[in-house]
């Protein structure tokens, strides 16, 4: 059975969280001289910590308690706050499949955390057998999924996931930045059945803030409560805040700009897969498609010379390349182009 207290390091659960003038006084008020702010200018005040008015609305969205849902410095901050807030240095371990996002590697070393690396099998799926062993070891805390998966595109199948959220007794966060691209349900209208579940979202994607670094978990309340206790102060800045609030305003502008995407990522598999120099065009649930080429590596270095910049993948997943869907312009002018080197590729073969 999972138990929250088992899991949390010690020193969180002692931790008493930082306490900022705007915790304390929560209203609207029309003198403020409790945060020592400069009294001039439009951006002089510091943004709300708890960034309620995203919370609400997310909450009406997403049908979660706003209690249940964390903001993030994107949704590295969301990664990097499990390992600190569940992993003690040098003694616990995080899990993860790979190929995938390079992030949970990177956060783990910072924290010096052993992750666990295991492969997916040829179809990019979590082979569950490999998996059982490392399930009992008491110090493994976190798993990591994303799914959609980054960078093969695929979602891992729920029973799969169900699997491993019944079966383990630590923290599983399923990384979902590219699920309003997947036809596939989030997981997030499991969050009652599981009480070790964090989901992981992101406005960087389908959202198209990328720029504005704003993430998103949700879990059930004692886990944001750990969240909120370790974060900094103000995480989010307030033109952060207003950027994502303008955006959550105009959900028929977001399902219009995703469509698109949708409609020209089908364009853009269908010209790939007519492409000499393609081996394989795979699946995807994301808003980029991966591709097996004969040389990676000389693909991308003559996209490069051309000024289109895809994604080499082969150091993941051999001669590989990850292309992000563009603009039906940008989608266009790579095709041309991968259409000149086929021919170009073809007439040296001729020639030898």
């Amino acid at each position: 059975m999972f138990n929250l207290e088992k899991i949390v390091r010690p020193n969180i659960q002692q931790l008493k969280a930082y306490s900022s003038a705007r915790d304390e006084f929560k209203g609207i008020a029309e003198v403020y001289l409790d945060a020592n702010e400069n009294p001039f200018g439009t951006l002089n005040r510091y943004p709300d910590p708890q960034q309620m008015a995203i919370k609400k609305r997310l909450s009406e969205i997403k049908g979660v308690n706003e209690n249940q849902i964390f903001i993030g410095n994107g949704s590295d901050e969301v990664i990097d706050l499990a390992f600190r807030i569940f992993c003690n240095p040098s003694k616990d371990k995080a899990l993860t499949f790979i190929p995938s996002y390079g992030m949970y590697n990177v956060s783990a070393a910072i924290n010096n955390v052993e992750l666990i690396e295991l492969a997916l099998n040829q179809d990019f799926q979590i082979n569950t057998d490999v998996l059982e062993r490392y399930l009992e070891d008491e110090n493994l805390k976190l798993i990591f999924i994303c799914s959609p998966n980054n960078p093969t595109g695929n979602c891992f199948k729920n029973e799969t996931i169900e699997f491993i959220l019944s079966k383990f007794k630590g923290i599983v966060i399923i990384d979902e930045a590219y699920i309003d691209f997947s036809t596939k349900e989030s997981f997030i209208n499991q969050l009652k059945n599981y009480p070790n579940l964090i989901i992981s979202q992101t406005f960087s994607k389908a959202w198209g803030l990328a720029g504005v670094r704003v993430g998103v978990a949700y879990a059930n309340q004692e886990i944001i409560d750990l969240y909120n206790k370790v974060k900094p102060p103000y995480n989010i800045s307030a033109l952060n805040q207003e950027a994502v609030l303008n955006k959550l305003d105009n959900l028929a502008q977001f399902e219009i700009e995703k469509n698109i995407i949708l409609n020209e990522k089908e364009k853009l598999e269908k010209r790939l897969e007519e492409l000499e120099l393609v081996k394989k065009v795979y699946p995807s649930d994301a808003n980029f498609i991966l591709i097996e080429v004969t040389s990676a590596n000389e693909l991308y270095a003559q996209l490069v010379a051309r000024k289109i910049i895809t994604r080499n993948r082969s150091n993941l997943v051999r001669n590989c390349i990850r292309i992000t869907v563009g603009s039906e312009k940008e989608n266009k002018r790579l095709i041309e182009t991968l259409q000149q080197l086929s021919i170009t590729s073809s007439e040296v073969e001729n020639s030898l």
